[in-house]
């Protein structure tokens, strides 16, 4: 990938949207991964003001403080970048307090892990009216198109994706490129949903570069049969999920009544 061209390529279209929609800027929810970090910086570059929004809910010291150093740096970098912070904790916790008690199970622990990022997204959203400023997306091509793996009306919430068509490796160089903290190029990348330390490769079963690796024989009509091993279940975990997730894919089913029963 030529970096430079890509980066140029980005920023050039941030801006011609931005100015296209007449908005002020731009806001990023920042959370201590390479997306978020790669996001901020691409609109930081755009000469737009923007909004860096950290909104922890029971996060990890080492995510936190991944996020305040990359905010750091960009605000040292960019005199157009500003910071809020939102401790969503208390509010997740009062959420939690008035719904009806429930069994634990997976699926609550999920349930409430697609909450924080619906906090997260309503917060972001607050600014953005507040602002007049666009919500900018932080997922990249395999989660975005590949495996659905983001939170439907949460992070996948926003008003535009400028890294959307870059695979994760991708993501890697780019952030390389413009300077993103070694702290954040060499995380372990995890969504942070669930308060504990589980990786994104802990529950989706097979790493970023596997991933892509699926995304690309999917693209050329392989199936798991064509493989064995490792491979084998990579292409099926791939498929699983990409199917699954649809419906976070595709646009929201319409019913459209006949005119002859109008």
């Amino acid at each position: 990938m030529n970096t430079e061209k890509v980066a140029e390529y980005i920023i050039n279209w941030l801006k011609e949207y931005a100015t296209n929609a007449k908005v002020n800027g731009f806001v990023v929810g920042v959370s201590g991964g390479i997306d978020s970090a790669l996001t901020s910086t691409l609109c930081a570059k755009t000469g737009y003001p923007t909004l860096c929004v950290e909104m922890p809910i029971h996060q990890a010291e080492s995510q936190v403080s991944r996020a305040e150093e990359h905010i750091a740096q960009l605000k040292k970098r960019f005199a157009n970048v500003s910071e809020a912070r939102v401790d969503l904790t208390s509010t997740f916790e009062d959420f939690k307090n008035v719904l009806p008690s429930v069994a634990h199970s997976e699926k609550l622990d999920l349930s409430l892990a697609n909450t924080r990022a619906r906090l997260r997204m309503t917060t972001l959203y607050y600014f953005a009216g507040l602002q007049g400023l666009l919500v900018a997306g932080t997922g990249n091509k395999v989660e975005d198109f590949g495996v659905g793996f983001y939170t439907k009306y949460g992070d996948g919430g926003v008003d535009l994706s400028p890294i959307a068509d870059l695979m994760k490796s991708e993501v890697y160089q780019l952030a390389a490129y413009l300077g993103v903290p070694n702290s954040i190029q060499k995380a372990q990348p995890t969504d942070g949903l669930f308060g504990d330390s589980r990786t994104d490769e802990d529950q989706i079963g097979a790493s970023y570069d596997e991933l892509e690796w699926a995304m690309n024989m999917k693209e050329k009509g392989k199936t798991a049969a064509d493989f064995s091993g490792r491979e084998k279940e990579v292409l099926k975990i791939y498929t699983r999920l990409n199917t699954i997730n649809q419906h976070k894919m595709l646009a929201i089913p319409v019913c459209k009544i006949p005119k002859k029963i109008m």
